[in-house]
């Protein structure tokens, strides 16, 4: 199949233009294509964005006025954080020549002479690798004043994060690279409007910006093509936990869960799938029982109540306490909490402590829904989307295995290895209701 982001392996300029590299900038910026005509092939592409919202790219560029005079700002989102997730930091590594030169043609677009890649900050070796691909094509007159001669001036600046998980939110990218903590922005006003020091500013994921080259040199229905309807192009999907091959798969949107669990070798030690997290933890679980003729697309994801986030795969199978999991996850969710919003940063805290004492043994089934209910009201209640990405894992979890955590907090220990009858999440409400 024709691969987009992880077509090349070798990160240098010269592997990159034996592909066709950079031909497309050459002819933006030589005036052979236009703005106008690049933006309506994203447009046509019906491109998403790849870090987990799932924008349409072309509408995002659309916001932004090219001839409107003042500074404009485009921002690269290379902060990786969402856990189960690690599809950008094989393109920075292997192909950072194709990003460069979407992030040129997006600042182009834009009307921005100023663009900001911001990796995560582990990626000390991704860092280095764009800065070397950045001096290469410096050197080959790609990037900078008077690019090719042609009176268009571009400068591109990596920043390499502190490894936070909250600034990988875009408002709260924009404050970090304003020097200051990284706390998320109410909105409005959205980035096109006020963006970066109060200037109009795009802002994309990494994997949505490396695709731009190849869609404008193939079409935007050749990209659409790729998909299915209402989830075009392919898909970086990084699949870990119970399979025997863990890996990273760039796979046409609408590949069936079944191809992607095969191409993992299946599930380890040829035991059953008990549940899958399709985008990174902060997307809701599927249980085994919704996997029958699922597809990895944004419509077959939503039939299921979930979402293909990030494409961070993660599988369970049928050895996992869903206890013991989803209490390391909110681990994690109360440390990366910036801590602005009380409903998040004293949410966090109180589901992550009851559930610690089901763990300990201090619970009853009633704390279950007490858990479920505090979650619930953290949703849509917090400045940015990190409220949601804390509470979905926490009241799907419940409600997908809800036998699960009250027979763990009633007996002590976990229902996996004690199998007694449980019951369900949908009777728990029942017998509340009446």
């Amino acid at each position: 199949m024709n691969k987009v982001c992880l077509r090349v392996n070798d990160p240098g300029l010269e592997a990159y233009q034996a592909i066709g590299g950079y031909q497309v900038w050459q002819r933006l910026v030589s005036g052979e294509l236009s703005a106008e005509v690049v933006l309506e092939e994203i447009k046509a592409s019906k491109l998403q964005g790849r870090g987990g919202a799932g924008f349409m790219t072309g509408i995002k560029w659309g916001f932004m006025n090219r001839d409107a005079p003042g500074d404009k700002y485009l921002v690269c989102n290379s902060d990786e954080g969402e856990p189960g997730t690690c599809k950008d930091t094989l393109i920075l590594r292997h192909n950072p020549h194709q990003l460069l030169e979407g992030i040129l043609i997006c600042a182009y677009v834009i009307g921005a002479k100023v663009a900001y890649n911001y990796l995560r900050g582990e990626y000390i070796r991704e860092f280095n690798q764009c800065e070397h691909a950045l001096a290469e094509a410096t050197k080959a007159g790609l990037v900078g004043e008077n690019i090719l001669n042609s009176g268009i001036s571009i400068q591109v600046h990596h920043l390499l994060g502190a490894g936070s998980y909250i600034v990988g939110e875009e408002t709260a990218m924009m404050e970090s690279i304003e020097g200051k903590r990284a706390m998320p922005r109410n909105k409005p006003p959205f980035p096109a409007q006020k963006g970066l020091w109060g200037k109009a500013t795009t802002i994309n994921n990494t994997e949505t910006l490396a695709s731009v080259p190849i869609i404008i040199e193939r079409g935007g229905d050749w990209f659409r093509g790729l998909g299915v309807e209402n989830s075009a192009g392919t898909k970086i999907f990084c699949v870990s936990g119970h399979v025997n091959k863990p890996g990273v798969f760039e796979l046409p949107m609408g590949t069936p869960f079944t191809e992607l669990l095969e191409r993992c070798g299946g599930v380890r030690y040829g035991r059953s799938i008990k549940a899958v997290i399709p985008g990174g933890t902060s997307m809701r679980v599927i249980p085994a029982k919704h996997l029958e003729g699922l597809t990895m697309d944004h419509d077959a994801m939503r039939k299921v109540n979930s979402s293909i986030g990030s494409g961070g795969v993660i599988i369970m199978d049928d050895s996992t306490c869903m206890v013991s999991a989803l209490t390391h996850m909110m681990r994690f969710y109360h440390d990366e909490s910036c801590g602005q919003c009380t409903p998040c940063r004293e949410g966090s805290g109180w589901i992550l402590q009851m559930l610690q004492r089901i763990l300990k043994g201090q619970a009853s089934s009633g704390l279950v829904g007490q858990i479920h209910d505090v979650a619930k009201k953290i949703e849509g209640k917090t400045i940015c989307a990190f409220g949601e990405a804390m509470s979905w894992p926490v009241t799907s979890f419940i409600e997908h295995f809800y036998d699960e955590f009250a027979h763990f907090a009633e007996h002590g220990q976990s229902l996996v290895h004690d199998p007694a009858k449980g019951f369900s999440w949908h009777e728990h409400v029942n017998r509340n209701v009446e």
